[in-house]
């Protein structure tokens, strides 16, 4: 089985240390990118189901998910400027500590929370247009079974655009990235002109209501536990670090300036709902996956067709971040597989495309299977168990990112890198950890720990089919088996 070094670690997600990939990105660009990754899916997707948690307090959650993502960020910014390199949590792991079964582990983890960040936003897109055709079809079926049904024709789309090469697109993304940004613009406009029109109140911002007997402790770590699925993706701009033109200068300032621009965003679409929609409705919304901003619309421009429109528009918003996602996963897979510390077929590719087919088809299958199986065993929906599962692995993933910087702080500091405050990156794991624990989740969210533990547990599987694979193929050739030992 081949050593996973640094080198091997690098070319993960694509991009292998010294290659030279061309760097083409300058922080206007950067900056959307940012904007683009983390505004997307968890803004339609836990809007609803952390205001009923909290009620009129919907707006504290997700600021606190905000500062403990970018105290994490802040480690991130230390690394990849020191370590300006296209592999992430991963590659930070590896040369932390040099254990290469937990280099696997993380990178692994890494790929199973696109893949489940990938089937909620799915699921998302898939309820969207079951409301928005139901405005025209009637008898559209808009029950748990349907949403599934419509999720998984999703990532089936997404699998076929895929296998087409189609890599992230940079005008796609950008072109997604101001209809979202349009979309909450007017969302914000719509709400602000209700409110001026007395048809707010700013008194409900300070309103906690909660659907059960939580103090009030409970009830916010549990909501900001939910609301940080919103706060994901700007790890993902650590990936292109090798192709920005000049990192160590730009990357700091633009993803600080990415996140406080996305926080703003967020708050402000938190207060509108707050002060427009009723307590009461916040707590016990119609639509707590899809409606809710849609609530907002309706209550403040009546005379809008939203029901026809909205659900639409979100589509647009939300199916780049799945497509990434599962861009994403699968490249990683197969950058495993290529480096032979998962089987060997995840590494085949198109013959013409070059599209690497069967890691495709298995992070479709894994997704697909996700839905299926959430569908029947949640009690908190499909959007709500995989949006969940992706905010715990990546709980764990900043935990381990901020403890690498500190055992990383021996290797000697480039000039002109970024350097947080010791305290940054001990804080972030602390918070990242307590987030991950089950006090920040009801009974009814503790499957996320099963959806978790069993996608490690089949990483874990493969990679042992891979070890013995290497194994029984060094006895045949009478060869000592390499770097056993380092797994």
């Amino acid at each position: 089985m081949a050593k996973l070094d640094t080198e091997a670690v690098v070319s993960l997600e694509g991009a292998e240390h010294g290659t030279g990939l061309k760097r083409v990105i300058g922080p206007k660009l950067l900056l959307l990118l940012i904007i683009g990754d983390i505004i997307g899916a968890g803004i339609f997707a836990i809007t609803g189901r952390v205001a009923g948690q909290v009620g009129g307090a919907a707006w504290l959650p997700f600021l606190l998910a905000f500062v403990i993502a970018t105290l994490t960020a802040f480690s991130y910014l230390e690394l990849v400027t020191k370590y300006p390199f296209a592999a992430g949590a991963a590659l930070y792991t590896h040369k932390a500590f040099g254990v290469h079964f937990f280099t696997f582990i993380v990178a692994f983890a890494v790929a199973s929370s696109g893949i489940t960040s990938a089937a909620t936003s799915s699921t998302l897109v898939g309820k969207n247009l079951l409301i928005g055709v139901g405005q025209f079809v009637e008898g559209t079926p808009q029950d748990a079974t349907a949403t599934m049904i419509a999720a998984i024709a999703i990532i089936v789309i997404l699998a076929l655009i895929n296998l087409r090469g189609v890599g992230e697109s940079v005008k796609f993304n950008l072109v997604l990235t101001l209809v979202t940004l349009a979309i909450m613009a007017a969302v914000i406009l719509i709400g602000f002109v209700a409110i001026v029109n007395g048809g707010g109140d700013i008194g409900r911002l300070v309103v906690f209501e909660t659907p059960e007997d939580r103090g009030v402790f409970a009830a916010v770590t549990m909501a900001t536990a939910i609301a940080f699925f919103a706060m994901v993706g700007f790890e993902d701009s650590v990936n292109l670090v090798e192709e920005c033109k000049n990192p160590q200068r730009d990357f700091p300032r633009i993803m600080l300036t990415g996140l406080g621009i996305c926080a703003i965003v967020y708050m402000l679409v938190a207060v509108t709902v707050i002060m427009v929609i009723p307590t009461g409705e916040l707590t016990n919304p119609k639509n707590p996956d899809a409606g809710i901003l849609l609530d907002v619309v309706r209550i403040g421009a009546p005379g809008i067709p939203v029901d026809a429109i909205f659900p639409f528009l979100t589509v647009f918003a939300v199916v780049n971040t799945a497509l990434i996602n599962m861009l994403m996963a699968s490249r990683l897979l197969y950058g495993m597989a290529r480096q032979d510390v998962l089987p060997a077929f995840l590494s085949v590719v198109l013959p013409k495309r070059r599209s690497p087919w069967a890691a495709i088809l298995f992070s479709t299958a894994l997704a697909v299977g996700l839905v299926v199986y959430v569908n029947a065993n949640s009690e908190s929906g499909i959007v709500g168990a995989l949006g969940g599962t992706t905010g715990l692995l990546l709980l764990c993933v900043f935990a381990v990112v901020n403890v690498a910087l500190l055992v990383l702080r021996r290797d000697p500091t480039p000039e002109g890198a970024f350097r947080a405050p010791t305290v940054v990156p001990i804080l972030g794991a602390l918070l990242s950890l307590f987030l991950a624990g089950p006090w920040a989740r009801s009974r009814e969210d503790w499957i996320q720990y099963e959806i978790a533990g069993g996608l490690l547990a089949i990483g874990v599987g493969l990679w042992l089919v891979t070890w013995i694979a290497a194994l029984i193929h060094r006895g045949r050739k009478g060869e000592r088996p390499r770097n056993v030992a380092n797994f």
